[in-house]
């Protein structure tokens, strides 16, 4: 009875010091992960000398909605970035790009209402409207021109960005400098149509492409509708990162500076279901950019000649009936939809040539 006595107490010791080794262990993996998250953060928080590097919370339309203010000289023009979507922002890793703009540009990041750090549940039940939307659009750039001291500024929409871009600055021409659009789109119907086409082309008689195309009944884009045409992106090598990033994207986000853990788990957590009744809905149809073609301020068109998310031809043909004061396109080859983050180098040396017209 003793020895068993003795080896209980021996293998009681020995699981002791191993679980307080694993323990130690996980601690420390713990306690690096964050401390490198931190030193990364700080570096990333540096102000340029003479410029700026600020983010804050500014009350639009009774809401908080987020932005991120870097540049390399307070000079410089004013960019707004508008995100894509609707209700998809990228702030959790975007700064990584944008800031490539930044000794040319003073770039504001502004996630917009109810989506990324701009997100809260107390705003699920309100309707997304176009005069809403519009309307932060317009206090938005109104804030900027009086916080950074300009008379206008320039817009830069992707995606659904380029969809609201386009209206404020046909509708609001005076408060801009110019309009760039980046995978253009000019009606979200006539858009799907083309993709519901073309998708068409890449299946042929694969049983599980036709399944997926059976999904896609324009007018009605759910979380389905939206999964399926993804599915069919992927399958294809379509989709929107399928020529992978030329940064390291997991790495932008573990050293983003704006944002916390608990940010992260928001915008996980957060319901995209208001944004799916926008989309489905008559407002949303506003925006369509059929018949307007009257701008009022230089236009610039970047695209993609892979991006069939939002149609790259349909984009070319709507801009070549466009009059503007001044007007340029680029497109960018062997380009899918995520030009900003997989062509990230490519699309800068553009957008420098652009700022330097």
């Amino acid at each position: 009875m003793r020895v068993d006595d003795s080896i209980m107490k021996k293998l009681l010791r020995i699981l002791l010091k191993t679980f307080t080794v694993i323990l130690i262990s996980i601690l420390s993996i713990v306690a690096l992960f964050f401390l490198v998250r931190f030193i990364g953060q700080q570096v990333n928080k540096i102000t340029p000398e003479g410029g700026i590097n600020e983010s804050m919370y500014v009350e639009i339309n009774g809401t908080q909605q987020w932005i991120s203010i870097y540049g390399q000289d307070k000079n410089n023009p004013v960019l707004l970035y508008l995100h894509g979507g609707p209700g998809s922002s990228s702030s959790a890793y975007d700064y990584a790009f944008t800031r490539q703009w930044a000794d040319e540009y003073t770039v504001v990041t502004w996630d917009q209402r109810n989506c990324g750090k701009s997100y809260s549940e107390d705003q699920n039940d309100t309707e997304l409207t176009y005069d809403l939307m519009m309307s932060d659009g317009v206090e938005i750039t109104n804030y900027l021109r009086d916080y950074l001291g300009k008379e206008k500024i320039t817009l830069l929409g992707h995606s659904w960005g380029t969809y609201l871009g386009s209206n404020l600055v046909l509708e609001y021409p005076e408060l801009y400098e110019c309009y760039i659009g980046v995978g253009q789109l000019v009606d979200m119907d006539l858009n799907e149509e083309a993709f519901r086409e073309v998708a068409m082309t890449w299946v042929g008689n694969d049983t599980d492409g036709l399944a997926l195309i059976d999904q896609l009944t324009i007018g009605d884009y759910s979380q389905d509708y939206y999964a399926a045409r993804n599915q069919l992106m992927q399958m294809y090598g379509y989709d929107m990162f399928a020529d992978e990033t030329d940064y390291n994207m997991l790495a932008a986000e573990y050293f983003n500076p704006y944002y916390s853990l608990a940010d992260f788990w928001n915008v996980l957590n957060s319901d995209w279901s208001v944004y799916e009744e926008f989309l489905n809905s008559d407002e949303f149809d506003r925006f369509s950019l059929i018949d307007e073609t009257e701008y009022q301020v230089p236009v610039f068109y970047i695209l993609g000649d892979r991006d069939y998310q939002t149609n790259y031809l349909i984009a070319q043909d709507y801009f070549a009936t466009i009059d503007a004061p001044y007007q340029d396109i680029f497109i960018m080859e062997d380009t899918r939809h995520g030009l900003l983050e997989t062509k990230s180098d490519e699309f800068s040396e553009i957008l420098h040539r652009i700022a330097q017209l």
